[in-house]
């Protein structure tokens, strides 16, 4: 889970696109289709002359408890949303009250409790540190709404006025890898591959630079490394974890040894631009290797080899969020969402992109939209060499399955449901062909 986040370049472009408002609802399935799921808010409820219109958007006020500020580029995504979503249905700035920098520690809390004194009745936080003293803000202020980003307990909390959230950025990462997939398709099909950029079967190798072996993180590394599958079934993904969510120099020495090792793809799931920066540098002095970014564009800093990153478009749920408020509708417990509610997104396409990748990218896509491509479609992998047809996923944020519980069942219909039982991501299976080195 995002424990801490980076600072990024500033001023870097996130790729996201104002969205679709998600119906409201108190639904513990996340991945839940709505009626409404994507009603637009229209012009009209923007600037309704309405007296009761008005008063309810009025009536909102949101306190956000942010880890970093605008010049680390997890934040910024968040704060960008915020804002795009508090223009879009029409909220005046004084309707938003921040807190930045504010570490996992009690000073959560405080925050918080400072937010309910400023008349906040939406509090939203952004980071897996800062959810149980959200919990503990929501449980001594009843009244208020408090949401625990890529959290995990709220679905067995019980508590009416505390949710979690998260994307479905797996499905972005496993696009990301399709366009990285191409790539080595037309770099096998030109005979630019050296001996060394395969392992002993002849299979091409990527590699991946990790922050932690979470969950999230082994959910979106192996999204990508499916996603370049669909592709190139003939390939092998090497991850090297740094321990920390933002390790510039970590980050760089971590691409540098995947390189030397042969690696011509390196992707991330890490938040600064060591790793891109550490692929154009080598690429200057001859190395065949290209990068698959996060969170924003990496073109500024890879100009010559960045092919895209995975993004969150965190506006849509910001959208749904102070909608449902205003609307005096329950936000839904677990929510999450992905291209379908236009909620996540790759970035521009690099240059060093292949031809033809935007034509794969339009067609994967459109597969995960209409629900032919499902990312974690168990006929696609093995663990151990066996099919996987039963797994049970941890519903009680402490890092056990529940064997026992029916209901936690997250294969069914020949796919991984990914964060359908709760928002944070689950998939923590190590797939073949897959090596993590530390």
């Amino acid at each position: 889970m995002r424990k801490r986040i980076s600072k990024l370049l500033v001023g870097a472009l996130l790729a996201t696109s104002l969205m679709g408002f998600a119906g409201c609802g108190n639904s513990d399935n996340a991945g839940k289709s709505e009626e409404d799921a994507n009603a637009v808010a229209t012009e009209e409820t923007a600037t309704s002359d309405d007296g009761a219109d008005n008063a309810d958007k009025k009536d909102l006020k949101v306190g956000a408890v942010m880890l970093g500020d605008e010049n680390e580029g997890y934040t910024f995504a968040h704060i960008d949303g915020i804002k795009k979503a508090a223009e879009s249905l029409g909220m005046s700035d004084d309707q938003i009250v921040w807190k930045y920098s504010v570490p996992e520690t009690a000073a959560a809390y405080d925050a918080a409790a400072d937010l309910v004194d400023a008349g906040c009745n939406l509090i939203v936080s952004n980071s897996y540190g800062h959810q149980s003293y959200m919990k503990q803000a929501a449980e001594e202020f009843p009244d208020v709404t408090f949401v625990a980003m890529t959290g995990d307990t709220a679905n067995q909390d019980n508590l009416p006025n505390f949710k979690n959230a998260f994307t479905n950025i797996y499905e972005s990462r496993y696009v990301s890898g399709v366009v990285a997939g191409v790539k080595i398709k037309e770099l096998m099909d030109g005979g630019k591959l050296a001996d060394n950029n395969k392992d002993a079967d002849g299979k091409v190798k990527v590699g991946y630079v990790g922050a932690y072996p979470y969950a999230e993180v082994v959910s979106g590394y192996t999204a990508f490394f499916l996603g370049i599958q669909s592709i190139v079934p003939d390939v092998t993904m090497e991850v090297q974890y740094t321990n920390s969510w933002f390790d510039i120099n970590a980050e760089g020495e971590a691409a540098k040894a995947l390189m030397a090792d042969g690696c011509v793809i390196i992707g991330q799931h890490a938040d600064s631009t060591g790793a891109p920066s550490a692929v154009e540098e080598a690429s200057k002095t001859g190395t065949l290797a290209f990068s698959v970014g996060y969170n924003v564009d990496m073109l500024s800093v890879a100009p010559d080899v960045a092919l895209t990153s995975a993004t969150n478009n965190w506006s849509v749920y910001y959208a749904y969020a102070f909608k449902c408020m205003m609307d005096g509708e329950d936000i839904a417990t677990d929510w999450a969402k992905g291209y379908a509610d236009d909620a996540v997104a790759i970035t521009e396409l690099g240059s060093a992109c292949a031809e033809g990748t935007q034509e794969a990218v339009d067609s994967a896509v459109a597969g995960i939209k209409d629900g032919s491509v499902h990312v974690f479609d168990t006929s696609k992998f093995t663990v151990e060499g066996k099919k996987i047809d039963s797994y049970h996923i941890d519903l009680n944020g402490d890092f056990k399955c529940d064997d026992d519980n029916p209901d936690a069942e997250a294969v069914k219909d020949g796919y991984f449901h990914e964060s359908e039982l709760r928002a944070a991501p689950s998939f923590d299976l190590r797939i073949d062909g897959i090596k993590e080195l530390n």
